[in-house]
């Protein structure tokens, strides 16, 4: 009885923070649309957004037209993609976190930035246009960061890979923290030379790794819907394993969880999230290392409600940073400088504090 009515509690808690972000995101996406070069009345903009989901046009009758080509070509496809990324790096940062075990980690502690980075930069140097046939030449970036996004995860693991483990057969989180930062230091470095070689294409490759939303259209905002809810729904279906792991592997075990089998899993959703934002977006930190942290404070430790809360937080802070960025600023700067200037000295601040007062990060 007690335990039902736990749980009534957690989803009901839940349900009230998600319907609370719901509406604040929606509000930021309204605000954002019309923020810009070419300023747009709020209310224009909201017309514009439920005509083109309602298929009313009656509610367009006197609006200026370029008004629904700013918002619906231009503005929107970079807000959704913003609020997308956000919230995907969020879960991936969550799930990295419970499997690892350690509150510092993000989507890139294995690697999977700078595989995306390496990929991306050999696309970009050697002009590769695989889709040029199908008039999808700007798909050959995405689709090389994507592979060695993915490329690198699977050799980390491998690395990390061992039998003779005896707490954790097969993977363990140490194995996978040092296997990743070894190949992200091998790729970083192939990464450098990349850039020597390219010469006066070298401008293009560091503005990519800055990272950026400016070129998003609605094929990004599709592919990363696609990833974020796929690996949205696996990772609430083994939140509860995950809760289980955290307590330590017999633990787990003695209780029906398969940690070897829940950690790789887990472990492939999060990093595929992770390079399917990145491959749209370029590298963007400290998003899926802050927000985890910061909601945890707020919801606990149970992933049930943390990874839920942690997507729509992600999303919003995201959206925001790029709003920032894009409409308020002299002029624009890489999202990803934004969220390293801004997120990087808060989190020097969390960490000295909960230095200070004994409780440890």
């Amino acid at each position: 009885m007690a335990l039902n009515r736990l749980s009534k509690t957690i989803r009901s808690s839940t349900c009230v923070h998600m319907i609370l972000l719901a509406i604040f995101l929606f509000t930021a996406i309204i605000i954002s649309s019309g923020l810009g070069y070419i300023s747009i009345n709020f209310t224009d903009v909201f017309k514009i957004i439920v005509s083109r989901i309602t298929g009313n046009r009656d509610l367009l009758e006197g609006m200026n037209k370029i008004f629904l080509v700013v918002v619906l070509d231009v503005r929107l496809p970079r807000i959704l993609t913003a609020a997308i990324v956000g919230a995907g790096l969020s879960i991936s940062g969550t799930v990295f976190q419970g499997i690892l075990l350690n509150p510092l980690a993000d989507p890139y502690t294995l690697g999977v930035s700078a595989g995306a980075a390496f990929g991306a930069s050999i696309a970009i140097l050697f002009n590769i246009n695989l889709f040029a046939f199908a008039g999808l030449s700007s798909c050959s970036v995405p689709v090389f960061a994507f592979a060695g996004a993915v490329a690198t995860l699977f050799f980390v693991v491998f690395l990390a890979s061992s039998n003779s483990s005896a707490t954790r057969p097969g993977l363990s989180s140490n194995n996978l923290i040092l296997s990743g930062i070894i190949v992200a230091a091998i790729l970083s470095a192939g990464i450098s030379f990349l850039k020597y070689l390219a010469d006066e294409q070298v401008s293009i490759i560091i503005f990519w790794l800055m990272g950026s939303f400016a070129s998003s259209g609605w094929p990004d905002v599709q592919l990363t819907l696609l990833f974020v809810c796929a690996g949205f729904l696996v990772s609430i279906f083994f939140a509860r394993d995950l809760n289980l792991i955290s307590l330590g592997d017999r633990t787990a075990s003695s209780l029906g969880v398969d940690t070897k089998k829940v950690t790789l899993a887990l472990l492939v959703t999060a990093s595929l999230i992770a390079a399917a934002c990145v491959s749209v977006s370029g590298i963007i930190g400290f998003v899926g290392l802050l927000v985890p942290h910061m909601i945890r404070a707020v919801t606990g430790p149970d992933n049930r409600r943390l990874i839920p809360v942690s997507m729509m937080a992600g999303a919003i802070l995201l959206l925001c940073a790029d709003t920032i960025t894009r409409a308020v600023l002299p002029s624009e700067i890489p999202i990803g400088v934004l969220t390293a200037m801004i997120g990087g000295p808060f989190f020097c601040y969390i960490f000295k504090k909960r230095q200070m007062s004994g409780t440890g990060i």
